[in-house]
């Protein structure tokens, strides 16, 4: 296969089975159940456990519609590479970029959340400074192998799973047999004494749908792995075919343990629902430990924002998209300038966070959310075409054929418009689809302004599948 096909990378392929399977888990647990959980509960009520069970369906399902295609063509640009090779390289082009802007947007926030969350016990120290060590440190860990960004995000996605898993067997231990009630069972009648499962009606479940989709923002990482897994057509198959469980358990579960030991209607004005487990168990440093967990989720989203996007510059300049500049890989074969790049406008927004006023993060999240619905769209597209292109023999021989193609392809993409036009209805997240729109609109100009149109790639070989 021709580098020309953007389907042929250099790339060292150092990340384990156990790190793939814990970059898709942490993936999947973001900053927004330890955070914005409660606003999120509010929003829908009790019923959010619905929302969330929905959304991790159909994400589900585009993973395993990323699967399919990244089981026969394991590289790093992923859904970009994909997108040029079978819908053509304009729509490679504004995959790459797109989901490069999606992570440089988030890790902006990320950033400089983790200088706000460091002063909670060093308060003395300026905010900016350590957002920039946080910086400096991932871009660092980036620079060394993939290993090094396997390794750091191993042990991230562990102290995320650990903590939820602790605070769903201790909010079990209260609702079942009163630990920290004086011996009392708690119950579960929280879940329907304040107005009932669904206070907020079926609007209440479908307007909480973007906070959700939010929080599942960074689970398509695992297609980006896929260029240095080391076994690629095993450990893909085996991290997607968890990722709808893990969703089920950490997210679904950690919230009826919330919902059912505290009224979800008090929940927005008392604090982090994860603290006020763990201090009813008696933890007074439940504070701390909670502002530590975040702190590490903020590292991690660094973490791979910094990889994922010097990884889809790297494959953008395989693609003829993007300057030959970007294509250059250092000794240990990481690519080196399109990580180095990547981490200066992080620098840049190092800057602009400090001096943005506090609603910057819900434009943030919203942009990120525009931009994911984008690329989870062209995973099932691209997956659409893919099969459409294959003969029966070779589709009846795939290695991890998507279920329910292509009818639930076209579930899944209804879905992700409904999300969409949500974002129209909230003023603060409709500067979303505006930022969004402009976005694509200067793409295009670019696209053709600066001859990225000019070189063609070829369809990658589908006689390999045998």
């Amino acid at each position: 296969m021709s580098q020309k096909d953007g389907l042929h990378e250099d790339l060292h392929r150092g990340l384990q089975e156990r790190h793939v399977q814990l970059i898709a888990l942490g993936g999947a647990i973001g900053v927004g159940l330890f955070l914005g959980s409660a606003s999120a509960i509010i929003i829908a009520g009790p019923a959010l456990m619905l929302s969330y069970f929905a959304g991790g369906i159909i994400i589900f399902y585009i993973m395993r519609a990323l699967g399919e295609v990244a089981a026969a063509y394991p590289v790093s640009g992923s859904f970009s590479a994909y997108a040029g090779a079978f819908l053509g390289p304009l729509a490679g082009y504004i995959t790459g970029w797109t989901y490069w802007f999606m992570w440089v947007v988030t890790c902006m926030a990320e950033i400089t959340a983790v200088g706000v969350y460091v002063q909670f016990w060093l308060p003395e120290v300026p905010q900016w400074l350590p957002a920039l060590a946080a910086l400096v440190g991932m871009t660092v860990v980036n620079l060394i192998a993939v290993e090094a960004y396997g390794e750091f995000e191993f042990w991230f996605a562990l102290i995320k799973v650990l903590t939820i898993i602790a605070m769903i067997v201790a909010g079990l231990a209260m609702i079942l047999f009163g630990v920290g009630n004086n011996g009392v069972p708690i119950g579960i009648s929280n879940l329907w004494s304040e107005g009932g499962f669904f206070p907020k009606g079926l609007p209440g479940i479908i307007m909480s749908l973007v906070m959700v989709m939010f929080a599942y923002l960074g689970i398509e990482l695992i297609g980006v792995t896929a260029g240095e897994a080391k076994d690629p057509e095993k450990t893909l198959p085996a991290a997607i075919d968890k990722v709808f469980w893990r969703i089920l358990i950490f997210y679904v579960g950690a919230l009826f343990v919330i919902m059912s030991l505290y009224p979800w209607n008090q929940l927005g004005s008392i604090g982090s629902p994860f603290v006020l487990t763990f201090e009813k168990l008696g933890v007074r440093a439940a504070a701390g430990i909670i502002n530590f967990v975040v702190l590490t989720a903020a590292l991690s989203s660094c973490n791979s924002g910094i990889f994922s996007t010097g990884r889809m510059l790297y494959n953008l300049s395989l693609q003829g998209r993007a300057p030959k500049y970007f294509g250059r890989l250092n000794s240990r074969k990481v690519p080196i300038n399109g990580i180095l790049v990547s981490a200066f406008f992080l620098l840049i927004g190092v800057v602009l966070n400090y001096l943005a006023p506090g609603k910057v993060f819900t434009y943030v999240t919203s942009v990120s959310t525009f931009a994911a619905l984008w690329v989870w769209a062209i995973i099932l597209l691209v997956q659409m075409k893919f099969r459409q292109g294959l003969t029966y023999a070779q589709q009846a021989r795939l290695k991890y054929p998507m279920p329910g193609y292509p009818v639930v392809n076209w579930a899944c993409l209804a879905f992700l418009a409904l999300v969409a036009a949500v974002l129209c209805f909230d003023p603060d997240t409709l500067v979303a689809m505006v930022v969004g729109s402009i976005w694509l609109v200067l793409l295009i100009v670019t696209y053709y302004a600066f001859g990225w149109n000019k070189p063609q790639l070829s369809r990658p070989n589908t006689k390999k599948i045998k």
